[in-house]
């Protein structure tokens, strides 16, 4: 089975769209979206419409449960007093973007998916799809968190393989047991970010996860992870963020996916 999983589309339609084009070449058996749909671009009710209209299965990010509580916190851990000021610009902005219905559709997105396998000769893996981590919408899982911490928080959930955005930064990360216990490993998967990149690459990322009968907690190479980049309008998207009350800046994180 080859899963399609993408996520921090934050309001910017150009990549959405190019998005789309590129997953249909994947065909893939199922498709997920991980959550923060809004926030940093003038696109929120036409991303969300888009994704709507599909049918996706989708989990509410951080952003998505402030939006669709019409609050003015993000639940986004900016570190300085200017992301703190334009931080507020942007879910201001956001709130007067987006419309009853787009708002009450964020306000019920569920907090996690979990989806369980039963493979060949009975073995079981769970996939779970959650948007910071499993204990808190916007803990931020990056790649140099210490094994035994990720570890836990994966046991925690019960997760064979983890898959998660947030911190638009992607990696994917192999996490066998301690020693002495029966082979198992753990596959931690950061999918990036389609609309708003922070790894130096403007380019749109998500990921294609394949498991199949073989597939198997006990071999590490059973499950596979692809990370797909596709080019978008980034001008576009860029322009649309200069051309609004929105802090430039966003439009240069844009263009330099930072």
């Amino acid at each position: 089975m080859r899963i399609a999983l993408f996520s921090d589309i934050h309001a910017n339609l150009p990549a959405l769209e190019a998005f789309f084009k590129s997953v249909e070449d994947q065909k893939p058996d199922a498709i997920y979206c991980l959550g923060d749909l809004v926030g940093y671009n003038i696109w929120p009710n036409e991303v969300v419409n888009e994704i709507r209209r599909r049918g996706i299965p989708t989990i509410a990010g951080n952003y998505d449960q402030g939006i669709g509580l019409m609050s003015d916190e993000c639940g986004c851990a900016y570190k300085t007093d200017t992301e703190k000021d334009m931080g507020k610009i942007s879910i201001s902005y956001t709130n007067s973007l987006v419309k009853l219905e787009e708002r009450r559709y964020l306000r019920t997105l569920p907090a996690h998916i979990r989806v369980e396998f039963r493979l060949s000769e009975g073995k079981k893996l769970n996939l779970v799809l959650v948007h910071g981590s499993p204990r808190k919408i916007n803990e931020y899982l990056f790649e140099d968190r210490d094994e035994k911490s990720l570890l836990r928080i994966m046991e925690g959930a019960d997760a064979d393989i983890m898959c998660f955005g947030h911190t638009h930064k992607p990696y994917h990360r192999i996490l066998p047991t301690e020693p002495g216990d029966q082979p198992h490993y753990r596959h931690a998967i950061n999918i990036g970010s389609v609309g708003k990149p922070k790894d130096g690459d403007p380019r749109g990322c998500y990921v294609i996860l394949t498991i199949n009968p073989d597939s198997s907690i006990a071999s590490k190479a059973t499950v596979q992870v692809e990370f797909v980049r596709f080019e978008y309008d980034v001008e576009k998207a860029a322009k649309a963020v200069e051309d609004s009350p929105l802090p430039n800046e966003y439009a240069d994180m844009l263009r330099k996916g930072y």
